[in-house]
């Protein structure tokens, strides 16, 4: 999935020349042969490093908490989604949740909201209203 996921950022930046990515290990980790050094490993590190070949580093936050925000998505997607089936991160990532469902995913709305309104990436499609408070005071309901 993560090789699909760089491709698909390569012509979302619009970069010409596609890299050549292969795997390392059991948890098939992408890697990129640098002809200038060491290989650079891990989703995190080549989405990176693409966003900054396309020279397109308001992605990546134009502010000290804009990129920490940035950084803290980039490693959610590693440390949560990587382990997830299809069908479990379709209902991570589903926007159409239920108020309930919401509270149970805060940070994915909030991730959400934050990307839908990045310049460029909505585009002609209408914004999708997100609650960012908790309806609960706690998670016993």
């Amino acid at each position: 999935m993560a090789l699909r996921e760089l491709s698909s950022l390569e012509k979302y930046l619009g970069l010409k020349k596609p890299n050549k990515y292969s795997t390392q290990g059991d948890k098939k980790v992408p890697v990129l042969q640098n002809n200038n050094g060491p290989p650079l490993v891990g989703l995190v590190t080549l989405a990176c490093h693409l966003v900054k070949e396309a020279k397109r580093l308001e992605l990546l936050g134009n502010s000290a908490e804009n990129r920490a925000v940035v950084q803290q998505w980039l490693e959610y997607r590693v440390t949560k989604l990587n382990n997830c089936t299809k069908d479990d991160i379709k209902t991570i990532l589903k926007v159409d949740l239920a108020i309930q469902e919401q509270e149970q995913y805060v940070n994915v709305t909030r991730w959400f909201d934050h990307i839908q309104h990045y310049p460029g990436i909505r585009r002609h499609l209408s914004p999708v209203v997100v609650l960012r408070n908790r309806i609960y005071s706690s998670r016993h309901h």
